[in-house]
């Protein structure tokens, strides 16, 4: 289990150029480490993650060529979040706003403070969501609430992310961290990381493909776990009643 902290509390997390890069070498790293089996993201501070920092974009001239390196940095870190071989678990502890909340849509899981704010303010300020939340946001939510919380651009706090299925839970903010910590814990230990990695992955492209389809990738990854000496240490713990020891082989 690894926590990875936005640590700019003076800014409110506000992401950055420096902010992504540091996130894009965590998240490389992450990936190549055996020993990790899930990650908590969090906030420093009284935040998760106010979205982009407006101030130090207004005080710069950015050419095309900056805007550019920025936009897909930002993106390539959202997909590395999606895509690292364990799954993530975001604690937003506080306000989450823009590109904010889109790091913590490309979460496995979401706990959400009761009180925090969250909005993707985006077309209101005459810009345009990022890191793939046209894709997250109508798989937690559906097509009909993701086009209200994108067109509209409101705020909306943690309980009512909960109620409409974006978050997992909403929880008093004291308790955010804890429980994610928690349940990273318990993936960590109770779960079989090749099997949790073919769960992900199914339930990734579950909404690009047929039924037959999925029967088919359903049925590969059941015939390719069944062939791991975790299936086999699955098994024996279940008729021995204990706690499976799991080593991802």
């Amino acid at each position: 289990m690894h926590l990875l902290t936005l640590n700019r509390p003076d800014r409110l997390n506000a992401v950055s150029p420096e902010l992504y890069r540091h996130l894009d070498r965590a998240l490389r790293s992450l990936a190549r480490d055996p020993e990790v089996r899930a990650v908590v993201v969090t906030g420093a501070g009284r935040a998760f993650c106010v979205g982009a920092d407006l101030k130090a974009h207004g005080a710069r001239e950015p050419d095309a060529a900056f805007r550019r390196r920025y936009v897909f940095l930002a993106q390539k870190v959202n997909l590395r979040i999606q895509r690292l071989p364990v799954p993530v678990i975001a604690a937003v502890n506080g306000h989450a706003i823009g590109a904010g909340l889109e790091l913590a849509l490309s979460a496995d899981l979401i706990l959400v403070a009761e009180e925090a704010k969250l909005r993707l303010p985006e077309v209101a300020l005459g810009t345009l969501v990022g890191g793939g939340v046209s894709y997250t946001l109508p798989g937690r939510v559906g097509v009909t609430r993701a086009r209200e919380l994108l067109l509209l651009s409101r705020f909306f706090r943690g309980e009512e992310a909960a109620a409409m299925g974006l978050a997992n839970r909403a929880l008093p903010s004291g308790d955010v961290l804890p429980q994610a910590l928690e349940w990273a814990r318990e993936l960590a230990e109770r779960a079989a990381p090749g099997s949790l990695r073919l769960a992900r992955e199914l339930l990734r492209e579950a909404p690009h493909r047929t039924v037959e389809a999925t029967l088919r990738a359903e049925g590969e990854g059941l015939l390719a776990c069944m062939e791991t000496e975790d299936w086999a240490e699955g098994v024996r713990a279940f008729h021995e009643k204990r706690t499976p020891r799991y080593r991802g082989e």
